[in-house]
């Protein structure tokens, strides 16, 4: 059993093609926020990752961003970073990525594009490799993360996948499921499957 007190949110410094996936990155943020939960994300105003701080903040929520000194203009402003009650500036992507690591009690993964798929990928190799047991989860809205799922299950078929039960992350279509899920994952016993499908599924 572990206590939660903030979530890191991965996902696309751009929109994507679905509004769907904008408004997931906004409820996400509101309910967070509703939560008493602190936003962990990297620092963005723009995409999805300025949808899930908007709803953040908007909700009266704390927020941590992080990003990487070169990352400012790009993907945020000096004026939007002033909005964040937490804000870290990093020298590169692997002391960002290290820092939203430590300071984060789970990891949601909201659609994204490669850099999102390589931080989540991180954090499940970390907990495959038995570095933390924090809840890992898919928000596969649209069904996003189809295709990543369907490698995972080849992988661990093909025997490429060991420690399966440390790999197990949550999958969720919904983003009003994303809070009830993870707060549900970190609340069971330890030793218990924090990413049961079965379990998610239901609610």
């Amino acid at each position: 059993m572990s206590t939660i007190h903030s979530v890191c949110v991965y996902c696309g410094s751009s929109p994507g093609r679905s509004e769907e996936y904008h408004q997931a990155g906004y409820k996400l943020g509101q309910d967070l926020a509703k939560a008493g939960l602190r936003l962990v994300y990297g620092g963005g105003a723009k995409g999805i990752m300025g949808a899930v701080a908007g709803g953040a903040l908007e909700g009266g929520g704390k927020v941590t961003g992080i990003i990487p000194r070169f990352l400012i203009n790009w993907e945020a402003s000096e004026n939007a970073l002033k909005q964040l009650d937490d804000l870290v500036i990093t020298g590169d992507m692997h002391e960002r990525k290290h820092a939203m690591f430590e300071k984060s009690d789970a990891f949601v993964a909201l659609p994204g594009g490669i850099g999102t798929m390589e931080e989540i990928v991180e954090i499940m190799t970390w907990a495959q490799l038995g570095r933390h047991r924090k809840p890992i989860l898919f928000a596969n809205i649209n069904g996003f993360w189809n295709p990543m799922l369907a490698l995972m299950d080849h992988m661990k078929a093909e025997g490429f996948i060991h420690s399966d039960h440390r790999v197990k992350p949550i999958v969720v279509n919904r983003a009003e499921d994303i809070v009830p899920a993870i707060l549900q994952a970190a609340s069971a016993p330890d030793g218990a499957a924090e990413g049961d499908k079965d379990v998610i599924e239901r609610l």
